[in-house]
């Protein structure tokens, strides 16, 4: 059986980048994109190199990374620029294999085992793609090839930036092991400490670890990160096709000022519900079930959920089951800070539900064909075309595309 040819690409600087491209005088500046601190988004969301060989960090407050480097240009961020070229690149990487699977909007596996009769081996594909990005885009990525996509990853990550790195089952001792144990996939600050407790402070520690010690200690997913520090896994690139199953849909938001009153709540819920039902619509699914999340000024937070009447994807019904949730629980001991909303307990679309013989379903039914109505506007026209008159004017929303962007499932799920 032919090995597998990986290929893990990692655009640098992803956002920092493409601001760049627009600003080429800013090239030998320290950059970084950053949220606005006035409407409460004030974290660092990506640096180039200069930013980051100064110590700033992704995701630290904005004031932080100043005070390591006081002349940091900080722009920000442009969405739909950045799912511009996030497109573009997936559009190249399909030219080589259809097996593409996203991590993000800036990293990629690819899967180019049946392209080597036709393009050559991970290496030349890599390395051709490298040169396109830079050549076509003006963009530079990291690329890591190897036999399975944690090695990819890693490979990626080993050498920045425009670079690529081959890890076969030859050498990756040689360039895994010698990592620090974090730097695993799944490895986070409170596993490191465990394993650091344990001794295991490198992949090779890890490597050569117990597994069925870690598997008592960490349940499943120590054994599995024990497989991945011995190059064992055989998880697949999911084809272009491939889509997780849906089972939940949601929405939140931090808001760019608190909210201060039931009125100013129930705004912002039925806003994310529009973008959750029409989500809903597209995906063919109505919900049983709505789940909110609130989190107040002091940063504390709650997580309600409850059924609803009818299986639904009406905006009006989520908000208006959200709002009976909030209004049971919430007690306004301070002013609400961030919410969310997610439709749970998914069905199909067409699937049938039973109500009693005495129930009155029309005005349910009304509500669903408005719905449709309304997002079949939004289709043709434009999402600002048609609104409700509740809310016009300051929803204390940030409105800076960020909601255009939908993550995927985390390779770990996978």
């Amino acid at each position: 059986m032919k090995e597998r040819q990986i290929l893990h690409i990692d655009m640098n600087s992803f956002y920092a980048s493409v601001e760049l491209l627009d600003k080429p005088e800013l090239k030998n500046k320290p950059v970084a994109v950053g949220g606005d601190v006035e409407k409460r988004h004030g974290i660092i969301l990506a640096k180039n190199i200069l930013a980051k060989n100064s110590g700033v960090k992704t995701a630290e407050p904005i004031w932080e990374a100043k005070k390591k480097c006081p002349d940091l240009i900080i722009l920000p961020p442009n969405y739909e620029k950045y799912l511009f070229y996030s497109r573009k690149s997936h559009e190249m990487y399909y030219s080589y294999t259809n097996q593409v699977e996203p991590f993000g909007m800036d990293e990629c596996w690819l899967d180019v085992t049946g392209s080597y009769g036709l393009f050559g081996s991970g290496v030349k594909i890599g390395n051709e793609i490298r040169k396109r990005i830079k050549r076509e885009l003006g963009l530079t990525v990291s690329i890591g090839v190897s036999f399975n996509k944690v090695f990819a990853k890693f490979g990626s990550d080993y050498k920045k930036p425009d670079a690529l790195t081959y890890i076969s089952k030859e050498n990756y001792k040689d360039i895994i092991w010698p990592l620090n144990v974090e730097e695993m996939i799944m490895v986070g600050p409170k596993t490191k400490k465990k394993l650091n407790k344990l001794g295991i402070y490198k992949l090779s520690d890890l490597a050569l670890a117990n597994p069925k010690m870690l598997k008592n200690i960490f349940g499943i997913n120590g054994v599995k990160i024990w497989q991945w520090a011995n190059g064992r896994d055989e998880s697949p690139v999911k084809d272009y096709k491939f889509r997780n199953p849906i089972k939940s849909i949601g929405h939140g938001i931090t808001c760019s000022s608190d909210l201060v009153d039931d009125f100013e709540v129930r705004r912002v819920f039925q806003q994310l519900s529009q973008k959750v039902s029409g989500r809903l619509i597209d995906s063919g699914l109505k919900a049983l079930g709505v789940q909110i999340y609130i989190r107040d000024s002091t940063l504390s937070s709650m997580t309600l959920q409850g059924k609803l009447n009818y299986p639904s994807y009406s905006s009006l019904e989520l908000t208006e089951r959200a709002m009976e949730l909030f209004k049971s629980k919430y007690r306004w001991k301070h002013n609400v800070r961030a919410v969310a909303i997610r439709a749970i307990n998914l069905r199909d679309i067409l699937e049938v539900y039973q109500v009693h013989f005495l129930e009155d379903v029309g005005e349910h039914e009304k509500k669903l064909r408005m719905e449709r109505t309304v997002k079949s506007i939004r289709d043709r026209f434009g999402k600002d075309s048609i609104t409700y008159g509740n809310l016009i004017g300051d929803l204390k929303m940030p409105d800076d595309g960020r909601d255009i962007v939908i993550m995927p499932n985390s390779f770990i799920q996978s």
